[in-house]
């Protein structure tokens, strides 16, 4: 998974580049404006950190209790989301049909069967998984802020000269409330599971 979530990253990178709209610069910040991309690469990160054991710092902060359960739920979101609200506005086809699977759907799965089989008691304490929240947050106000300035929304459910402030703010509530429901969700079956491999 380690080279396939690389692989789907870079890939949605070149498409981007090759099918951008404006200039170079302009595309690799909008390429990092989009939360898939920002937790596509933040999982790339976690397998990258996990298999060659990195311990320097930043990176070392995938490898404490609550990372894999805070990843896994930011990238079901991801999955989620696109699901329900995107994938009925956007058909991709080609490479970029497999690239949007990659991201969106495989690495999702992926992600929530290698939590099923690696959680432990450490990564499932609600406090310290909820501090993850500090980047679904950040990234909010940032796409508010260089929305404004810009005009561009990289999603539309955000775009607030579109849809409006109030129907933005709660459409933040309703994925901030989505996430901290996945916590709780993966924390309960996580305790569940390990409880039974004590058993064993």
């Amino acid at each position: 998974m380690l080279c396939i979530g690389w692989f789907a990253i870079l890939a949605q990178f070149v498409l981007m580049i090759q099918n951008r709209l404006v200039d170079i610069p302009e595309t690799i910040i909008l390429y990092f404006s989009f939360f898939t991309i920002l937790t596509n690469i933040l999982v790339a990160l976690f397998f990258t950190v996990t298999a060659f054991q990195v311990k320097k710092f930043p990176y070392k902060l995938l490898s404490t209790s609550g990372a894999i359960t805070a990843v896994t739920a930011f990238i079901l979101i991801v999955g989620l989301v696109y699901q329900i609200a995107l994938r009925s506005i956007w058909e991709p086809t080609g490479l970029q049909f497999i690239v949007d699977e990659l991201l969106h759907t495989i690495i999702p799965l992926f992600m929530l069967i290698y939590w099923f089989f690696n959680v432990t008691k450490d990564d499932l304490q609600l406090r310290t998984v909820f501090k993850w929240l500090v980047y679904p947050v950040t990234y909010i106000i940032f796409i508010i802020v260089r929305g404004y300035l810009s005009g561009y929304y990289p999603y539309p459910f955000l775009n607030i000269k579109e849809i409006g402030f109030e129907k933005t703010m709660m459409n933040i509530t309703i994925i901030i409330a989505l996430a901290i429901t996945i916590f709780v969700v993966l924390s309960s079956i996580g305790n569940y599971i390990v409880k039974i491999q004590r058993k064993k």
